[in-house]
């Protein structure tokens, strides 16, 4: 949840709600500006403040999404090769090194016990927590038994549930009490990954962090939310279980955001078609 940015990180960024009653961290996601398909990109937000009356909902559901859990670690450092307290500043470069081999539920998994290893975990996890698999049932207990730890996912199990079936949240965002689209319609909800960076990394502990893109609508000629992008950096603290890492908590916070360019909207059809036709990828570090 994504992490979707699901992971995964479903609601507009509300960066001033107070903290959700029973957990501590949120995800944000997209905003939905007012202009359908064919405008600019950038568009007109005023039919965003028709929205306000459902803020409860939806921050019940950011603040479930965000798995809200305190870490119970202290701080942690990395030593790296020249013994230093702390990993040294890198670019984020493809290594050429395939992150794992081996998938469960079509998930990425088995990752090293590396920097390396670390990050990739992170990167393929925010896409599957930002995924549309999150909005169905069956699909979302599979991603969060395989991506959390056992009691971290014992936890949250059914806030997720109860906030991912909120039928007043599914009906603004568009889609039907099943977390379906409408006819006509392609539910959209992306995470890509831009670059990662480790913190810390000692013991069987990792911090992680991952700049990302998101992509979250609907595409179709009747949507009145219209897919938008948003750009976002979650912080994972990850933890060495079962020969792989999972997650334990994580935080998210906007940006970077670039300068947008002054770019025409793709149309709903070829919004759609980009969004069936192009499949995601395996993310290494």
């Amino acid at each position: 949840m994504s992490h979707g940015d699901e992971h995964r990180y479903g609601g507009p960024r509300r960066s001033d709600d107070g903290p959700y009653e029973g957990g501590q961290t949120r995800t944000r996601l997209p905003d939905w500006p007012g202009d359908p398909y064919g405008g600019a990109r950038r568009g007109s937000r005023s039919s965003f403040h028709g929205l306000i009356t459902a803020v409860a909902v939806i921050v019940l559901l950011i603040a479930a999404i965000a798995f809200a859990n305190r870490s119970d670690g202290s701080s942690s450092t990395a030593s790296d090769r020249n013994g230093s307290d702390r990993p040294k500043a890198a670019a984020t470069a493809a290594s050429g090194t395939r992150p794992v081999e081996t998938k469960k539920d079509g998930i990425p998994s088995g990752f090293a016990r590396t920097e390396q290893g670390a990050q990739s975990a992170a990167a393929n996890y925010s896409v599957v927590l930002g995924s549309a698999d999150m909005f169905d049932t069956d699909r979302r207990h599979r991603i969060v038994n395989a991506l959390y730890t056992p009691e971290v996912a014992a936890r949250r199990q059914a806030d997720l549930d109860r906030a991912y079936a909120n039928e007043d949240f599914l009906k603004n965002i568009g889609l039907d009490k099943d977390g379906k689209a409408p006819a006509g319609q392609t539910f959209v909800s992306r995470v890509i990954p831009v670059g990662t960076k480790i913190t810390s990394l000692r013991g069987d502990k990792a911090t992680v962090s991952v700049w990302y893109t998101s992509l979250f609508g609907l595409s179709g000629k009747t949507s009145t939310n219209p897919v938008t992008e948003s750009w976002y950096t979650t912080t994972y603290q990850l933890k060495w279980v079962d020969d792989d890492w999972k997650i334990i908590d994580f935080q998210q916070e906007d940006g970077p955001v670039p300068v947008g360019r002054d770019q025409r909207a793709s149309t709903a059809d070829d919004m759609t078609k980009a969004v069936e036709e192009y499949g995601g990828f395996t993310y290494a570090r």
